[in-house]
């Protein structure tokens, strides 16, 4: 009697163990690996024409020689996807393009966003003299997401950037993505 109470014990630990079912197939057993949407984003790199980006309002510089910085938040409009790196920036001012370098101080981490998310990222100048060799008169930011080939171009009104040897060398650096938002 003792051994038909374990064999069903044993029995019914086994039935429970296999309806314990890790969510991974759904009955049709194949081998495939059943993914779902997280999984198949994470390689997505975010595009400009399914995120909305907002330049400031900025802390500008007030004269030459002063520190300004310019927030962009940008929102995930779209199906999720990753940030992985930093952003491209690009000052012009007519023909005359200057690269944002990275902050050196930052590391870049890789964000995934889903729809309605936000992350934010910080562009730190130094103001130049108006007229000046070593500054660039900017009118405009081209702002690219990292793996991505696009790039959108942002109205530049905070006055001429310094550059450190020369005008094409902005005293300037862009802070690494950071998770926006709760």
């Amino acid at each position: 009697m003792r051994a038909i109470a374990i064999t069903v014990t044993a029995l019914a630990a086994a039935l429970l163990l296999t309806a314990c079912d890790s969510g991974g197939s759904d009955g049709d057993d194949t081998g495939s690996k059943n993914t779902d949407t997280t999984e198949n984003t994470e390689n997505t790199a975010c595009r400009l024409g399914a995120v909305g980006l907002q330049v400031g309002p900025a802390n500008a510089a007030p004269a030459a020689g002063d520190t300004g910085n310019v927030p962009v938040t940008l929102t995930n409009q779209g199906a999720a996807c990753t940030l992985d790196g930093f952003p491209g920036l690009t000052l012009a001012a007519g023909s005359d393009t200057a690269a944002v370098p990275q902050d050196k101080t930052g590391q870049a981490q890789k964000l995934t966003l889903a729809k309605g998310d936000t992350a934010s990222f910080t562009l730190t100048y130094v103001r130049g003299k108006a007229g000046d060799a070593k500054s660039l008169a900017a009118t405009s930011l081209k702002i690219a997401l990292p793996g991505a080939s696009d790039a959108k171009s942002y109205p530049w009104s905070y006055g001429p950037v310094q550059g450190k040897s020369d005008a094409a060398h902005p005293d300037a650096s862009v802070t690494a993505f950071q998770q926006a938002g709760d």
